[in-house]
């Protein structure tokens, strides 16, 4: 029996085995703030009059929040709606949601990516020509109520590895973002999707993106959290097999900050542990704080 299981079941207390140790539950009380993740509106952003706006507001989101929710995003496209009576289950009926959602998903994130771009100097297509928007993969997360929400998380804190995520969510709040030295907590605005930049992102950038740790708590609503999920994950875009900074941002005054790396060294990392903060990023970085 799973957690959905589980909650189906009335359980009033959780099972030992999902009760976290004290260090991470200590952490769930810790500060958290009343700010917000920055919101972008993209309902201009093919005008040339508002676009190098929504560059800059773009680039100071990747760079101090590394996350951000964006508005007006439908783009020509049909945005699949994550509502409260919307199963997420994969059987035939919901086939073609799934493939709207893929289509969406990948829509936004080449437009952001055309930002982001943008924001580090670079022509608005470099990231999609280094096949940045060729390997994707999609998860779909519930979160039922549980019991004890103090006594466990949803996920632990963490980074994603890869260029960046696109997620869509019902209005059930849980996830968190770090943000100096507090907790955020992420309110989904109607019709919006979360953006984070993932760690690999933060290498080619060479610093100046920044994923950031984040984190889903405990459902404690009676309604569960429903979330979609699309990881743009590391492609091959160098001739040689490595990765690394961008050599298009170096110059003598702003030298690599991150050595290269190979597609071993990234699975071997990836898939050699559970999940985690920057350890890629820890290991390959030339100048350690």
């Amino acid at each position: 029996m799973g957690v959905k299981g589980l909650s189906n079941s009335g359980i009033t207390t959780i099972p030992k085995f999902f009760i976290h140790p004290p260090a991470t539950l200590s952490d769930l009380n810790s500060f958290t703030t009343f700010a917000s993740i920055p919101t972008i509106d993209l309902a201009n952003v093919n005008s040339d009059h508002h676009r190098p706006l929504i560059v800059k507001q773009v680039k100071e989101a990747a760079s101090t929040w590394g996350f951000f929710q964006v508005i007006n995003h439908e783009l020509g496209t049909t945005p699949y709606r994550c509502g409260p009576h919307r199963s997420l289950h994969l059987r035939r009926s919901y086939r073609r949601e799934v493939m709207e959602w893929d289509t969406h998903a990948n829509h936004v994130a080449e437009v952001v990516m055309e930002l982001l771009c943008l924001g580090l100097g670079l022509e608005s297509g470099m990231f999609k020509y280094l096949s940045f928007l060729d390997k994707r993969a999609f998860v779909g997360h519930i979160y039922p109520y549980r019991p004890q929400p103090d006594l466990t998380v949803g996920i632990t804190s963490h980074t994603d590895p890869g260029m960046v995520t696109v997620l869509l969510t019902n209005e059930v709040q849980g996830l968190q973002v770090r943000h100096g030295e507090g907790w955020v907590n992420v309110k989904p605005l109607p019709g919006g999707l979360i953006v984070n930049i993932g760690d690999l992102l933060q290498i080619v950038s060479n610093g100046v993106y920044k994923s950031v740790e984040h984190r889903v708590l405990a459902n404690s609503s009676r309604q569960p959290r429903i979330s979609v999920v699309m990881f743009f994950n590391l492609v091959k875009w160098k001739g040689d097999g490595y990765y690394g900074p961008l050599p298009e941002l170096l110059t003598p005054d702003s030298p690599p900050i991150y050595r290269n790396f190979t597609v071993q060294e990234f699975q071997e990392n990836f898939y050699g542990k559970g999940l985690d903060s920057k350890s890629l990023i820890e290991k390959i970085k030339l100048v350690k704080d």
